[in-house]
């Protein structure tokens, strides 16, 4: 197994790979046009995780740096799951001085309830802040961000 290197350089994402994940094997993003997600990157603190044959995993985290953050658009590419990289990831966006002692941090997820659950980077991540709740209700068409089931802490 290749080790993974996880980085948050602005200049290192492979955004056309990002694009292309996202918009074409995810549900959250389906269709999603080339310009939102570089703006997204653009305006977000990403997390790349890297092979030597490059881009293997991705993170990004909105947030004010003080009282809350919000966790979106993780995955790992199919040829690369199933060798940890998923926790690699996981612990470095744990790990961020910046994300250190914030009162919320939230992961809205349609279709990965079980997943999250299983992980327990993620149960770190979400019980950083008590009390826990997820809501479950369909995701919608468009995907909106306020009819997505949410797992947050407040």
């Amino acid at each position: 197994m290749l080790p993974l290197r996880v980085t948050t350089e602005a200049s290192e994402p492979d955004v056309a790979l990002i694009h292309r994940y996202l918009s074409q094997h995810t549900s959250w993003a389906r269709d999603i046009g080339l310009p939102l997600v570089q703006r997204s990157i653009d305006n977000s603190r990403c997390f790349g995780g890297f092979t030597g044959s490059g881009q293997a995993a991705f993170a990004r985290v909105v947030s004010d740096y003080a009282t809350f953050a919000y966790l979106g658009d993780v995955f790992v590419l199919p040829e690369h799951q199933g060798r940890g990289y998923g926790n690699a990831l996981m612990d470095a966006v744990m790990a961020h001085p910046k994300l250190q002692g914030l009162r919320r941090f939230s992961l809205a997820t349609s279709d990965a309830h079980r997943l999250y659950a299983a992980s327990q980077r993620a149960v770190q991540v979400l019980s950083r802040c008590e009390p826990c709740s997820a809501a479950a209700r369909p995701a919608p068409p468009h995907g909106c961000l306020r009819d997505v089931p949410a797992v947050h802490r407040s």
